[in-house]
């Protein structure tokens, strides 16, 4: 076997050019499949940290579609949950933990000579329980600021940098759609969220006052959408149930009658979003695994020339002894080698293209062991297969039909 081993490199070095230009296709499948295989994975892996983020006991409200002209819109257009709604869940659903109404707007933030565009959400305390928020420097919203509507705001670390620089901005007037609101605390740094959004260019401020002052409705006290943390995630069945007879009795919903608000579970959202990265990742793979293939059929092509190249020199071996397995053995291991070289550079170049997606493209990517060894397995699956026929035929040669040939 150490023989034939000898045999097949020395072939292989003879013609280096061709060997390199064969194994190329190799490289490009097996890189293809690790990069595609880890942006999958990559995807994958932040809806598991939108899970964690969430937790598995969050519950999401927002109205129901809106209708105009007999044309209905987008769900969450309408304006149908009012912030009386969420407080009666909190109140009357023992089920509940915390809850977090909201409204959001996009406003210019201005102080002194700078400004900055940003979101801003009007919401009650339990935002920063439901949240995971917690408070870096001075304090956070209470009931009391929520009660008198008073103009005062929590601001996010980006905000305060592209603001206030390095000075202390607790105790500092801002003014948020022209309206001078006073900064009362600085959120904790949380950085982006699973979904790509930077949780720390933020201004929270009280939900009455938001409505009052940056929010116009047609509907007084309307909201855009309400998280609600549930005291268990084994009661989120029961709590969904609770929270649609309270809220259909509210809007005065019988009979028939659709609901004119979404209640969606968290978890089940992230599950099938998960699902569909899942998906994805067995497509891209399947994808590239096409380019691996086509490199096993160059591999299969250059051996079949090989073998007509070289029928003397399969002729002689065979005359002077050489076995029909020696001869299979011999071309077999030449294409295995072709192709476990090509695997493991296509293996390096695509753990390295992945990397570059992530350094340069801020795209996050997970290269799997088991992807790296799929990809191996594969590239030496497909040198086995595509190098049985030229091995195959170079073994049937004739001796002295092969020793005749020209």
């Amino acid at each position: 076997m150490s023989e034939l081993l000898r045999s097949a490199v020395s072939s292989l070095w003879a013609n280096k050019t061709r060997s390199i230009l064969t194994m190329l296709g190799v490289v490009i499948g097996v890189a293809a499949v690790i990069a595609m295989v880890a942006i999958g994975n990559g995807a994958s892996n932040q809806m598991n940290d939108l899970m964690s983020g969430l937790g598995t006991n969050m519950i999401f409200i927002r109205p129901g579609a809106a209708s105009s002209g007999g044309v209905r819109q987008s769900a969450g257009s309408g304006a149908s949950l009012t912030l009386a709604d969420i407080k009666a869940i909190d109140e009357e659903c023992w089920t509940i933990e915390a809850v977090a109404p909201q409204v959001s707007t996009s406003a210019q933030l201005i102080y002194e000579n700078r400004n900055w565009q940003t979101s801003v959400t009007g919401s009650t305390p339990g935002y920063f329980t439901v949240q995971a928020r917690t408070i870096h420097s001075g304090r956070l919203l209470d009931d009391e600021d929520e009660r008198a509507a008073l103009k005062v705001c929590v601001i996010g670390t980006e905000v305060a940098a592209e603001l206030f620089g390095t000075d202390d901005p607790i105790g500092q007037m801002i003014r948020v759609k022209k309206i001078p609101f006073e900064v009362v605390g600085v959120l904790a740094p949380k950085g982006q969220s699973a979904m790509g959004q930077n949780q720390d260019d933020i201004v929270v401020v009280p939900i009455t006052t938001a409505q009052r002052r940056l929010v116009r409705s047609q509907i007084a006290g309307s909201i855009n959408a309400a998280f609600v943390q549930v005291r268990d995630a084994s009661m989120m069945d029961g709590a969904i149930s609770e929270m649609r007879a309270l809220l259909r009795q509210r809007h005065r919903l019988e009979g028939g009658k659709e609901d004119d608000f979404q209640l969606n579970n968290m978890t089940q959202m992230i599950e099938s979003m998960q699902q569909s990265t899942k998906v994805m990742t067995m497509l891209l793979g399947a994808v590239a695994s096409i380019s691996l293939v086509v490199g096993g059929i160059g591999i299969m092509n250059i051996m079949l020339v090989s073998v007509t190249e070289r029928t003397r020199e399969i002729g002689i071996r065979m005359a002077i002894g050489a076995r029909i397995l020696d001869i299979r053995l011999q071309f077999l291991l030449e294409a295995l080698l072709l192709s476990m070289l090509g695997g493991f550079i296509g293996i390096l170049l695509g753990a390295g293209a992945s990397f570059c997606v992530t350094r340069f493209l801020n795209w996050p990517t997970s290269v799997s062991g088991g992807a790296v060894a799929l990809a191996a397995g594969f590239s030496c699956f497909v040198g086995i297969f595509f190098g049985l026929y030229p091995a195959w035929k170079a073994s049937l040669l004739r001796p002295i039909d092969a020793l005749r040939f020209d």
